[in-house]
């Protein structure tokens, strides 16, 4: 038995995912059952506990960071529940299998004075007026590079303050848009955006480039590493640092854990759960600063 190809649309269909965790999972799944026909000389269907954690064993022999050894957990897990599912596996041999602890990272962010930095660096011209509206929405809405390129005109709703951003997975969120976002949005939106487009079709996109197409997560991530370099921040600046500093700002300014999942569009609030650490980094700064006998 060879890895089953219906099991992306299992994954698509069922659990929601999205293009590039489909992917992912796949390519995993495939990779666990060619161990088990090659290594192991058993189908994937006779799999068992040992199996698995000789798979994993590999991996970090390998050199694999324990991050990626999970993932590829994950997607066994999922491979097998799919399988059992199915009735062409009895069990799943991931059962037992604990996942391998990673590290925890400190989240990286900016302060709310390197943030006006970054966002004051874009000039007057049309180039630079798009620029300035991306970095606010960006940095507004907490959104992701692919979201912002996915966003439309249509999801944009300026005299109420809000935008519709669509995840990966297919799952809409409405997030507000403050005050200097809507403002950089309205000068980008009075003529910019249509200079850009031209006499061309319209593709609809919000933010787009000189040819009128819509802006590309690359470019995305090119706009920002250039303002990042610009501002002294850093040539390695990249949306996810604008994302962590969204969600950072909120919970130091008193947002409570769940509105945040809302609004960053976490299906797991153990995702959203890291920025705490924000609170506390900053707690023991406070204390530190404070307390006469600390």
């Amino acid at each position: 038995m060879t890895f089953d190809e219906s099991f992306s649309e299992y994954l698509k269909n069922e659990k929601g995912k999205a293009t590039t965790t489909i992917k992912a999972y796949c390519a995993d799944a495939a990779d666990f059952c060619e161990f088990m026909e090659s290594e192991r000389h058993r189908s994937p269907l006779k799999s068992g506990n040992a199996d698995v954690a000789a798979y994993l064993m590999k991996l970090k022999d390998a050199g694999k960071s324990a991050a990626t050894v999970n993932r590829k957990l994950a997607s066994i897990r999922s491979y097998y529940t799919f399988l059992v599912g199915k009735g062409e596996a009895e069990l799943d041999p991931t059962d037992n299998i604990k996942s391998p602890r990673i590290p925890r990272k400190e989240v990286e962010y900016l302060s709310v004075d390197e943030i006006d930095r970054l966002l004051s660096a874009p000039d007057d011209s049309d180039k630079g007026l798009r620029d300035k509206a991306l970095l606010e929405v960006m940095y507004a809405t907490g959104m992701r590079a692919s979201e912002a390129a996915a966003a439309r005109l249509s999801d944009l709703n300026l005299r109420i303050g809000f935008i519709s951003v669509t995840s990966e997975s297919g799952k809409t969120r409405i997030i507000p848009i403050g005050r200097p976002a809507r403002a950089a949005l309205e000068k980008y939106l009075d003529g910019v955006r249509q200079r850009f487009v031209g006499d061309g079709e319209d593709c609809g996109a919000l933010f787009v480039n000189y040819l009128g197409q819509s802006l590309s997560r690359q470019g995305i991530w090119k706009t920002i590493r250039y303002y990042g370099a610009k501002t002294g921040l850093g040539d390695d600046l990249n949306p996810q640092i604008l994302r962590n500093s969204f969600a950072a700002h909120m919970i130091q300014n008193g947002a409570d854990l769940k509105s945040l999942q809302d609004l960053l569009g976490h299906e797991d609030i153990t995702a959203t759960k890291i920025f705490l650490t924000v609170t506390k980094n900053r707690i023991m700064d406070v204390y530190d600063r404070s307390f006469p006998r600390a």
